[in-house]
């Protein structure tokens, strides 16, 4: 009986940590800013937990019963909590509200759990033992959990499954507890009929997992969702409307089929052109390989090195029909090469030099983003540049996130490099902006590659051009201890957010 309460301590750990890491990451996925949201949830899951243990003093009778019935609360909240945050975002409801009080009905019943199965154990084992093998147990729990959450949970099972096979758990102690301490309980039945009550809805959510995101994420796009994936990374959804295909990560749009051509034409050609014979490339982001679809125009080029943190996206983009259709099967080529790496180690490592390097990430919307906006990113990157070399970075919208866009140019030229911003008009975004960098004056070419469908030699000067509402103002350069950039960009974005 007693390891078979060790047990449980086990389970119970890894359960209270899953729920602590699905809050934390349903609200990076669509609050974005991860360590503002982690940092948040943490902080709030551990003050419930001091609730909860403070709150347990006043259990002074039938500490099995409630035991039994904080774990099946646990489970029933635990396991509902990824369905709950899904659905209540999707539908415009108050999101932060529901996902505190989630996060502070949880934590507070986890508090409960461990004082009340160290009053019940300790007759059962000397004090000093007990509370060495309770709190050992405790923590290997956590690193279970810690370590099964990104490799397995999240991009095997998903978040709302995960969440409801982790209720089971602790619905699962909740029954053979009653069996356990069946001599010291006594009349079990209601317990029990609780206890069944509780798995079978929990059995219930683990088979309806995959139609609850549906059905939330149907609710969160207005268009046909044809492909959805979860990686260790990010939330990767593909909708459809007619004939406008378009990619979301993390909720935010990357590309519609539309006018993607407008973004990646003007982030490729303005810059590769103006190079006589560019040999070697380097594309950090651009997992779609629409960035290398354009760079495959040049002859000349030799070798693509293409550097994606994630795996599932290049998987994607390398075999599915949609994106291959799109992508002209770029990432097949074989002077492509896949990296899959996170761009700031992948410039610390490596010893090759680039010609052409497209920065073609995702906008700076929180810290792990931001590092890759800053100046220590950038004189790294002046270190892998050719001599003569060029770099183009995606800088966000100069109309709309003014500051955000010439703190990126401020950025990249105190990393010692020349700069040339220039902007576009792409319809899905609005007036989108890029930075050109090298250690030159930049001149545009006289021709472009043929078959462009917006970009021409009489098109490309006019992009130089800013008008007074997109022109430079005095910002901060984002440096990685402090990211000014982040705060920049969540403040306008914030502004014009409905």
């Amino acid at each position: 009986m007693t390891y078979a309460l060790l047990a449980s301590v086990f389970l119970i750990a890894s359960c209270g940590l899953v729920y602590e890491l699905i809050a934390g990451t349903l609200a990076s996925y669509l609050l974005g800013d991860s360590v503002m949201q982690f940092s948040t949830v943490i902080g709030t899951y551990l003050f419930a937990m001091g609730i909860g243990s403070y709150l347990s003093k006043f259990v002074a009778r039938g500490l099995i019963a409630r035991f039994v019935q904080v774990e099946l609360l646990v489970g029933l909240i635990g396991g509902a909590s990824a369905s709950v945050l899904f659905v209540t975002f999707s539908m415009g409801m108050a999101f932060r509200p529901v996902l505190y009080a989630t996060v502070l009905a949880v934590g507070t019943l986890v508090g409960l759990e461990i004082p009340l199965l160290l009053r019940i154990l300790r007759d059962r084992i000397e004090f000093r033992d007990l509370v060495a093998q309770v709190l050992t147990l405790d923590y290997i729990g956590a690193l279970a959990a810690s370590l099964a959450f990104p490799l397995v949970l999240v991009p095997k099972v998903g978040l709302v499954r995960s969440a409801f096979l982790f209720g089971l758990l602790n619905a699962a102690v909740a029954l053979w507890s009653t069996f356990i301490f069946a001599a010291t309980l006594g009349p079990a039945r209601i317990l029990r009929t609780q206890c069944i009550v509780v798995v079978l809805l929990l059995v219930a959510g683990v088979a309806g997992a995959d139609r609850i995101t549906e059905l939330a994420e149907g609710a969160m796009y207005s268009d046909e969702i044809i492909l959805a994936r979860s990686s260790p990374y990010q939330r990767i959804v593909v909708t459809r409307w007619k004939d406008d295909i378009r990619l979301y990560l993390n909720n935010h749009l990357q590309f519609s089929s539309r006018d993607e051509y407008r973004y990646h034409e003007a982030l490729v050609h303005p810059g590769l052109s103006s190079l006589p014979l560019p040999r070697r490339v380097l594309i950090l982001g651009g997992g779609d390989g629409l960035a290398a679809r354009e760079v495959l125009r040049y002859p000349a080029v030799e070798s693509i090195t293409l550097v994606d943190l994630d795996p599932e996206m290049t998987r994607l983009a390398s075999t599915h029909d949609m994106f291959l259709r799109f992508n002209e099967r770029s990432l097949l080529s074989p002077r492509l090469r896949i990296v899959n790496e996170d761009a700031f180690k992948f410039l610390e490592s490596t010893r090759e030099s680039f010609d052409f390097v497209i920065v073609d990430l995702p906008d700076p919307n929180n810290y792990s983003l931001g590092k890759l906006y800053t100046n220590v990113f950038y004189r790294r990157l002046a270190h892998v540049l050719s001599e003569n070399g060029v770099v183009a970075v995606q800088s966000t919208s100069p109309l709309f996130a003014r500051r955000s866009f010439w703190c990126v140019a401020e950025t990249i030229r105190s990393a010692g490099l020349l700069i040339a911003p220039y902007h576009v008009y792409v319809p899905s975004f609005g007036e989108w902006g890029f930075v050109l960098a090298s250690r030159r004056p930049y001149r545009p070419a006289a021709t472009l590659p043929a078959g462009l469908k917006f970009l021409d030699s009489k098109t490309l000067p006019g992009l130089f051009d800013f008008p007074a509402d997109m022109a430079a103002v005095g910002v901060e350069v984002n440096r990685l201890n402090s990211q000014i950039l982040v705060q920049y960009y969540d403040a306008e974005w914030h502004a014009i957010a409905p």
